[in-house]
């Protein structure tokens, strides 16, 4: 059975921004299969429940499984760890961008929407993954470079820190990130 693909999107985003148009066509060149989930954002609408609810289509249809290679941005890593645990679901490979747990103090908009998404069984996630990729910059504007470093350190098998990298989002001149073809 071949690799599915899915790309997570993060707060107060979507899957038509960042990197994520890019590499969803970079992936399908290679005749796979990758969803883009449109997650709910925003204040009142974007939280762990919903997130959750949404993303329980794709593991009750069989999408998310053993082959499935999970690529998440910014908020989305600790969500995609927290729903593996929760549900006891194991995937193939996750490769996260910019992740970061029970870290407030972005925004009261941010934190609104983040909060519920956090938990502090972060490396029961290893049960489910064997294959942990992270990375993250040394000057994101958003999350304190300690707060991402210590995010990788508890679970990733290979961590890449990316000089100058601003968010790895658009707004960082992240259109595109061959990095992540690696991990395809």
């Amino acid at each position: 059975m071949k690799n599915n693909y899915l790309l997570i999107h993060g707060s107060f985003g979507s899957p038509f921004v960042n990197w994520f148009p890019w590499l969803r066509k970079e992936i399908e060149s290679q005749d796979l299969n990758v969803y883009t989930p449109d997650f709910p954002t925003g204040v009142g609408f974007q939280n762990y429940e919903s997130w959750s609810k949404l993303l329980k289509v794709y593991l009750e249809s069989g999408i998310i499984n053993e082959n499935t290679i999970i690529f998440a941005h910014s908020i989305a890593p600790i969500f995609i760890c927290k729903f593996l645990v929760e549900n006891k679901v194991k995937v193939k490979r996750l490769v996260l961008v910019c992740g970061f747990n029970n870290y407030l103090g972005i925004n009261e908009e941010y934190d609104a929407v983040n909060e519920s998404m956090y938990f502090n069984n972060l490396s029961d996630v290893k049960k489910y993954c064997d294959d942990i990729i992270c990375y993250y910059s040394d000057n994101d504007p958003y999350v304190k470079f300690e707060k991402e470093k210590e995010f990788a350190d508890t679970i990733a098998t290979e961590k890449f820190i990316i000089k100058n990298g601003g968010h790895l989002n658009s707004e960082s001149g992240y259109i595109e990130f061959d990095e992540l073809l690696k991990h395809v």
